[in-house]
């Protein structure tokens, strides 16, 4: 084959680009491998590959060209971090910690690699970076990204040791300063609650059994909040030979909001107009849509998950335009599930995650809603708490593969074996076993988080098991 000029290699991934908004990421990563064929010795070029790879969700070839890129510039720390940050997703995370200690070694601004690298594994007395944190903090950092990160890094590694007055500090304060610089009103989420159960009143009957098998590319939607054991259940189907994963898709708002588009005539409507609107779609129109945009984005198989925790919002929507596809609610107990969301740093989205009263709002409209959905969509979600896996792993495991018509298969019981990538906040703990420790973590914390309690109950929500 004839090498290409390496600007035609960029041109290639300048169109992979902007294929990526449009979900069209088979034809994507199709793009990026003409690039790849072509880059040579360029290191850049091939970071660049590998960034488009990742984004279009193939963390494997991303990996690969990123350990291209790096071995021909080893002391670039942007090249080393973005190979960091794909071994995570992997799984390869003694090799991301190595990677992180060379990026902050050569570039000790990049606070973002301090972060990432305590998330790694669980910190000990012997090993913690917590005195470098500490001094640098203590020396001071430019900017308020930087002094979040670092907050979010301690409060792990304190946590980690058992020092949770310590841990919660950091914690606080990091939260604190993120949600300062966000453009967010819980309100309108809250409401958008109440829009949804008013434009969904009507009970929708079961499936018939002719369109729950529908034979191949069945969507198995796994809903709920994030941090609740939603990744955990995605390893564990996608553990089943028939099952595929294809990661958390965007697919269905996009189809519902094009669907609107097109109904309406308009290209944007107000958010209580377009969730009215979507009530009168056609919705097997929405539902062929969703498979389409689905497949461009990679789903395959017999059956594919899709664990986008917002799709808990279009349940009622989701069952008219996919009879013959499977919902399955994964929740935690709550000051359990809400600790676990006000202590995570996500990259994009969550915004009520940051202020512990505004966490609490959201959190009792999302219950509201989902008992909105079991009582119109009755016996068509599947039930699954963090807590009941753990306590029985192999019968709520079967219950699981039988709710999802699928046989039972020994690999679904050794999920933390499943090689496929995570991009997840939870991508360093499905490499392990079961293990019950979160389970009562946020015990630890009683007084801090006294008020989020009260709140929880005063909305009539059982806080305690």
């Amino acid at each position: 084959m004839a090498r290409l000029d390496p600007r035609h290699a960029r041109s290639l991934l300048q169109r992979a680009s902007g294929l990526l908004p449009l979900g069209r990421l088979v034809e994507a990563r199709a793009l990026a491998g003409l690039a790849e064929q072509n880059a040579g010795g360029d290191a850049e070029l091939l970071d660049a590959v590998g960034t488009l790879y990742s984004r279009a969700g193939d963390q494997k070839r991303a990996l690969s060209a990123y350990e291209r890129a790096v071995a021909l510039a080893p002391n670039d720390p942007r090249l080393l971090f973005n190979l960091a940050t794909v071994r995570r997703f992997v799984g390869a995370l003694a090799a991301a910690e190595s990677d992180y200690d060379r990026v902050i070694a050569l570039r000790p601004d990049d606070y973002e690699a301090y972060r990432n690298r305590s998330d790694l594994r669980r910190q000990t007395r012997e090993r913690n970076h917590i005195a470098a944190l500490e001094g640098l903090l203590a020396r001071g950092v430019p900017g308020w990204q930087a002094e979040v990160q670092l907050r979010y890094a301690l409060a792990k590694e304190y946590e980690d040791l058992g020092e949770h007055e310590r841990s919660f500090v950091h914690l606080e304060q990091g939260s604190r300063l993120r949600r300062a610089h966000l453009g967010y009103d819980v309100a309108t989420d809250v409401a958008t609650v109440d829009w949804i159960i008013q434009a969904f009143p009507q009970t929708v009957a079961p499936a018939p059994a002719s369109a729950r098998r529908s034979g191949t590319g069945t969507p198995i939607f796994i809903v709920g909040l994030p941090r609740s054991g939603s990744t955990l259940v995605d390893r564990i189907l996608s553990s089943h030979p028939a099952v595929s994963s294809a990661g958390e898709l965007n697919c269905f708002a996009h189809a519902v909001v094009e669907g609107v588009r097109k109904q309406s005539g308009r290209a944007q409507c107000e958010r209580r107009e377009l969730i009215a609107r979507s009530a009168h779609l056609d919705f097997a129109a929405l539902g062929r849509d969703y498979l389409e945009r689905a497949r461009a984005a990679g789903a395959t198989g017999q059956c594919f998950t899709d664990k986008m925790p917002l799709n808990h919002l279009y349940c009622g929507l989701i069952r008219r335009a996919l009879p013959h596809s499977r919902i399955v609610h994964v929740s935690r107990a709550p000051m359990a599930a809400c600790y676990a969301i006000y202590k995570s740093l996500f990259d994009q989205g969550y915004p009520y995650s940051y202020d512990l009263r505004e966490l609490g709002r959201y959190y009792v409209a999302y219950r509201r809603l989902m008992r909105h959905w079991h009582a119109t969509l009755p016996g068509q979600i599947h039930e699954l708490t963090y807590e009941g896996l753990i306590a029985d792993q192999a019968g709520q495991t079967r219950k699981l593969l039988e709710f999802c018509e699928l046989d039972w298969d020994d690999s679904c019981m050794d999920f933390h074996r499943n090689p496929s990538p995570t991009t997840t906040a939870s991508a360093a703990q499905v490499r392990s076993p079961l293990y019950d420790t979160s389970v009562t973590q946020w015990r630890h914390y009683r007084a801090q988080l006294e008020e989020l309690h009260r709140d929880l109950a005063a909305a009539g929500i059982q806080v305690e098991p």
